[in-house]
């Protein structure tokens, strides 16, 4: 047997499910809104993806807007983060999470996260507030849900509002509550690659009538509901939802309880087979989690069981093999150019360390079936076991 990197047999030579997935219900809701005439963010299905996506996560209100960067900077101007506020923020997530900081006016303020769950770590984040701190963005990495009950009551402790980055977590549950309700305002992502997705989109969830209207209001122009189209109360802009989006989006949501618990299951499979094979470790479960999605699955890396091989020559080896690991961001957000200098002291070693030995693999192998599953084990085994003839090459942060 030779490693199909060196010119061998690849374990795998079909694709994963492919993502996104579609049908009928798609294509139909599409002629909908295209034979209605309406394709702009006023169409009726704008409405019913709202109140829909409301109900999933049990909150009494909704407002779509164009992406998830939006929604979370919406969401930051409406709870009240402002020129010169602080924002703690964790530095291992897509950099959105802090440019939207910026885009609110505010400061971002990186915390280190938990080596257990890849989330902020809340004792990291209680370290981190100053007299100027004005929130925290809890993000839900690979849709773990983070610490919300904690977050909460530090939230709560400090004054300070509690933002959830939920673009990776649709439908998880935290303590029996779906994530998104436990702060002042939750935001989600329909980016190509996220659970629901029309290409683009976002949503942003609350429990605060207030700030559903200043969400609502600011994606578009300052206006309040029901109020006439050219009167305008407040500074805002066109953050908009189009028709087309929303009616996909609504056949999308009707989908995604089944992925779920497609992928809850090959993520517990996965788990299960892995236990058999070191080398990739995975965080715990936590019996507090409910409906995880596993957008994305997050390992530590541990090269004593490769032979001492670096990260990325095994992960070129199995993507070889046909099996699509990736390794994680090539960096904590703070080393990004956008940031200048401002962060040019700072290190965050878990984050460090996630950057450094951070291995995830996407939603598409847990879409399948076992059989997958298997494949994805006996390519790690493989490798595993024929380390010693890897080339040394390095492999491409994947997007998360």
């Amino acid at each position: 047997m030779e490693l199909a990197i060196n010119g061998g047999t690849p374990v795998r030579t079909r694709p994963f499910t492919p993502w996104p997935q579609y049908g009928r219900p798609e294509e139909e809701a599409l002629l909908s809104v295209l034979h209605s005439r309406a394709w702009g963010g006023y169409h009726p299905a704008v409405k019913e993806l709202e109140q829909s996506f409301a109900q999933f996560h049990e909150a009494p209100h909704a407002v779509s807007c164009a992406n998830g960067t939006v929604a979370l900077e919406t969401a930051l101007r409406a709870v009240g983060v402002g020129p010169g506020d602080e924002v703690i923020v964790p530095p291992f997530t897509f950099v959105a999470s802090a440019t939207a900081i910026l885009l609110a006016g505010g400061v971002p303020v990186f915390a280190d996260i938990d080596p257990a769950t890849f989330n902020l770590s809340v004792a990291a984040a209680e370290a981190a507030i100053t007299p100027r701190t004005r929130a925290i963005v809890a993000v839900h990495f690979g849709g773990r849900p983070a610490e919300l009950d904690a977050f909460q009551a530090l939230a709560r402790k400090h004054g300070l509002a509690l933002v959830e980055d939920a673009a990776h977590a649709h439908g998880a549950r935290w303590m029996g509550k779906p994530v998104g309700v436990w702060g002042d305002a939750g935001s989600f992502s329909f980016q190509e690659f996220k659970l629901m997705t029309a290409g683009e989109g976002g949503m942003i969830v609350t429990t605060s009538n207030e700030i559903a209207d200043r969400c609502w209001a600011y994606c578009n122009q300052g206006r309040r509901r029901g109020a006439g189209w050219f009167e305008h109360y407040t500074l805002g802009t066109n953050y908009r939802l189009s028709g087309f989006q929303a009616a996909v989006l609504c056949a999308q949501l009707r989908r995604l309880p089944e992925q779920t618990r497609t992928r809850a299951a090959n993520a517990a499979y996965l788990r299960e087979r892995l236990r058999q094979v070191p080398g990739l470790r995975v965080p715990e479960d936590d019996p507090r989690i409910e409906n995880q999605p596993h957008y994305l699955t997050t390992f530590w890396y541990d090269a004593e069981a490769f032979g001492g091989q670096p990260r990325g020559a095994v992960l070129a080896a199995l993507q070889a093999e046909g099996i699509p690991f990736k390794p994680s961001y090539p960096h904590p957000l703070y080393r990004n150019p956008v940031f200048g200098e401002a962060y040019a002291r700072l290190n965050l070693p878990v984050s460090e360390r996630a950057c450094r030995e951070g291995v995830w693999l996407g939603q598409s192998p847990l879409l399948g079936e076992r059989s997958d599953i298997d494949d994805v084990v006996e390519a790690l085994d493989k490798v595993r076991r024929m380390a010693g003839t890897l080339p040394v090459r390095e492999v491409v942060a994947g997007g998360a």
